[in-house]
């Protein structure tokens, strides 16, 4: 079983650039997309709209910094601060590269932090790397829900 990335991301422009990204890379996981720190905690929280859910945490969350509602630290906070999702992995997606921003984030757990770059390119190979890791070679912390990988043993 697949885990999903979660893209949180309010900006169309970006949103279609890194969806654009993550399918050059080639990844079976389904993009799960919110586009507010609000809808973004229900999804992880199970709450709200996303109630039903399957269980589980995503393989990775993309997360923008400036987000309508609740923000991009604050969601982080949050996260890092709920036993269920503590140590699910956390990217900052972001254009900022104040220093302030990049601080706090370290701050409260974040796993990376990633300036978005502005050659088309350079995001493609930015958001593949980061893709690849974190859903492929990344080993999630034990009782996670991860995929089945085939072994030489059987």
């Amino acid at each position: 079983m697949l885990k999903p990335i979660l893209l949180v991301e309010d900006n169309p422009h970006d949103l279609e650039l890194t969806l654009i990204a993550l399918e050059k890379s080639q990844l079976a996981n389904d993009v799960v997309i919110t586009r507010d720190g609000e809808d973004a905690l229900d999804y992880l929280q199970r709450r709200g709209a996303h109630a039903n859910r399957d269980e589980g945490n995503p393989a990775v969350v993309l997360l923008d910094l400036k987000l309508p509602k609740v923000d991009g630290l604050e969601v982080l906070k949050v996260i890092r601060s709920d036993a269920t999702l503590k140590a699910t992995p956390v990217v900052m997606l972001t254009s900022s590269n104040e220093e302030s921003d990049l601080v706090r984030a370290y701050d409260l757990g974040v796993n990376a932090y990633v300036v978005k770059p502005v050659i088309f390119q350079d995001f493609v190979r930015a958001i593949s790397d980061l893709g690849v890791f974190w859903a492929v070679l990344n080993e999630p912390p034990p009782g996670s829900l991860r995929r089945a990988r085939a072994t030489a043993n059987g």
